[in-house]
């Protein structure tokens, strides 16, 4: 990739888009912002590929960091933008169909209990943090812990999710 081979471009594309996909959709729950914020991960990872170092991070974590960071700045633009979209009103029912619901609700039981193993400030902080798009200085702020506090909750969290699901 960082050698700009088109090729390996592609078999990057085939085995993470869906995921990459999935991070960027449960920020924005907007398929068309979801679409186009996707396209805009890969152009980044195209453009920056050199950049990577395998520091001890998986490739795939660099990849969702991205995800997540261009999803999260598309809400945060999009809650300052005050104008409406006229267009948004007139297209059809973007909601999932009967299969993708069972599939999804079947998942989120799931996440759901291991959310429940969780201490419940910081299952309230992750969910902040990674499905609403808020900073890790709001989530300090909110719950009046050190910045670097927050930090190691919510990374703690985040094995302690890891574990659950996988077992």
């Amino acid at each position: 990739m960082a050698l700009k081979d088109r090729a390996s471009f592609r078999t990057l594309y085939s085995r993470t888009s869906a995921k990459l996909f999935g991070v960027i959709l449960r920020v924005l729950d907007d398929r068309a912002e979801a679409e186009d914020v996707l396209q805009d991960v890969y152009v980044k990872i195209w453009n920056n590929a050199d950049r990577y170092l395998a520091n001890g991070l998986s490739p795939m974590t660099w990849l969702i960091s991205i995800a997540r960071n261009a999803a999260i700045d598309r809400k945060r633009r999009a809650r300052h933008s005050t104008s409406g979209d006229v267009l948004t009103a007139t297209l059809a029912d973007p909601a999932p169909g009967p299969e993708t619901m069972a599939i999804r609700a079947s998942e989120r039981d799931r996440l759901d209990g291991c959310f429940g193993e969780l201490d419940h400030q910081h299952a309230d902080a992750v969910r902040r943090a990674y499905l609403e798009g808020d900073t890790y200085a709001e989530l300090a702020e909110r719950y009046n812990v050190p910045l670097n506090t927050m930090r190691t909750w919510l990374r703690r969290s985040l094995l302690k999710l890891r574990e659950c699901l996988s077992r």
